[in-house]
């Protein structure tokens, strides 16, 4: 494997070999999005990977998820000076799955984690230190002194974690690497039409609130009394932020790292972290707005943060893998309930809880299988696609024109490798279901001639793990308490 630090340093040089590679992905036996997705939900079928044993379960495209990748790394390339150093992180919380990330690693992807558990899973993936970051608004005193001593990059989240990384580096060995630390802004530059997911708002939880009364001053002076601050970090939102925000964001923490530098006399503020926050589009298989894309609008718009002054880091999770993952599932039952079809599948709450809950925010495109796991066909009816949950909200689709779903057919909630089936809520003590990773190649234009190999990227649980994590190793606990 590359050395971690020569990944960093010749990060052009590797993008431009990505280039290549992705261009070679377009030979013979390459596939197109759908209908590798098509073929691997036929062959899921086949294989009996969904049925009666596990009537749900979370497909990854790795063919597609390689071209993000690749894409991301051109993208940035294009758009920046060389020889600037440039690592993308890929944020944990997207997928927190250990054959995911060290998928990604091999990309030439580090890890941007938000908790010991995000930790514990990119370490285990081989992700090195150098090409993690730690952001979390609630860091504790020992998640702190972990990352100063494994050498991951940290950015504080407000003053009083900045006091304990005062502290915490009093304690250091003096030989040490210098640490890699910076601290998180609020550009306050306002919020898109996700409320939840807009993090650049007046009142928003996380980093220094810029324009607060003070607050500018307080940062300057907090970089220029402590020349191991090397770092800023913003992340204006995710989904629903439109991209001339995320630019404003990016002006914003440009022009404050201009300013300290300027007063420091030096360029002290050697790296920015930007953050992800490119939205996806959920309504079609097309990637838009894509990496290529946003990384030219910043260039024209935020052109300093490319002139190789300084490095980069970037936190995509959404934008590298929804696309590129499918949740199958069997339809169980068909009825009418006030003139309408339902169909009772066992894909619901459990893996699209934000889908259920916020429909408006969240919706999701589902596409129709047969028994066989052939695309449906027949007329567009409007019915239901309901979850397995015991209440009345488990809805994937209201009222959604599909071809009428019979007991045995399946249907596929696309957009889903991205905070869906990694992310399970345990509502009706309903199992995680398997995830599969699968490679899909052969003639587009000949109906057997395909092969689709696929991969267990995470086991179905068990109803003996349902038991234990439920307390049941726990049994007199409670009783004559």
């Amino acid at each position: 494997m590359t050395d971690s630090a020569d990944v960093r340093d010749t990060a052009h040089a590797t993008d431009a070999a990505n280039s290549a590679d992705a261009a070679d992905l377009g030979g013979p036996g390459r596939l197109p999005l759908t209908l590798r997705r098509e073929r691997a939900v036929r062959a899921a079928v086949a294989q009996g990977l969904i049925g009666a044993h596990a009537p749900v379960a979370g497909l990854l495209d790795v063919t597609g998820i390689r071209e993000d990748a690749r894409a991301l790394h051109a993208a940035f390339a294009e758009a920046t000076a060389p020889g600037t150093p440039v690592l993308h992180a890929f944020a944990v919380k997207a997928a927190p799955l250990v054959p995911v990330l060290e998928l990604l690693r091999a990309e030439n992807i580090g890890a941007e984690v938000a908790s010991p558990g995000e930790l514990a899973l990119a370490r285990t993936a081989g992700i090195e230190p150098e090409l993690t970051v730690l952001d979390s608004p609630a860091k504790t005193t020992a998640e702190l002194r972990e990352a100063l001593d494994l050498g991951i990059a940290v950015n504080a989240d407000n003053p009083q974690e900045l006091a304990r990384l005062d502290a915490l580096l009093t304690e250091r060995d003096p030989a040490a690497a210098p640490p890699r630390l910076g601290i998180r802004i609020n550009p306050q530059v306002g919020g898109g039409s996700i409320e939840a997911l807009s993090t650049a708002t007046a009142t928003s939880k996380f980093g220094v609130a810029l324009r607060d009364e003070g607050a500018r001053d307080w940062l300057v002076r907090a970089f220029l009394d402590r020349p191991w601050l090397t770092r800023l970090h913003t992340h204006t939102g995710s989904q629903g932020i439109p991209l001339d925000l995320l630019a404003a964001g990016l002006t914003e923490t440009v022009a404050l790292a201009e300013e300290i530098n300027h007063k420091a006399g030096r360029r002290q503020i050697d790296t920015l972290d930007i953050g992800g926050g490119l939205p996806v589009n959920f309504h079609s298989d097309d990637r838009t707005p894509d990496f290529a894309a946003y990384a030219r609008l910043l260039r024209r718009e935020v052109p300093v943060l490319f002139g190789g002054g300084y490095g980069l880091v970037t936190e995509f999770g959404r934008a590298l893998l929804a696309k590129h993952g499918t949740a199958l599932a069997r339809v169980e039952y068909t009825k009418t309930a006030g003139g309408r079809p339902i169909a009772v599948t066992h894909a619901g709450a459990q893996i699209a809880a934000r889908t259920v809950y916020a429909p408006e925010s969240w919706p999701l495109r589902i596409a129709a299988y047969d028994a066989e796991g052939r695309p449906k066909s027949g007329p567009a009816v409007a019915q239901d696609v309901a979850g397995p949950a015991c209440f009345a909200g488990d809805l994937l689709a209201r009222d959604r024109a599909l071809p009428l779903l019979e007991p045995g057919d399946h249907t596929a909630a696309l957009d889903t490798g991205a905070y869906y089936f990694a992310h399970h809520y345990a509502y009706n003590s309903l199992v995680r279901p398997p995830i599969y990773g699968f490679v899909a190649e052969g003639d587009p234009s000949a109906e057997g001639a395909d092969e689709v190999r696929f991969a267990v990227v995470r086991e179905q649980q068990g109803l003996a793990e349902v038991v234990a994590e439920s307390g049941g190793g726990l049994r007199g606990a409670l009783v004559g308490f």
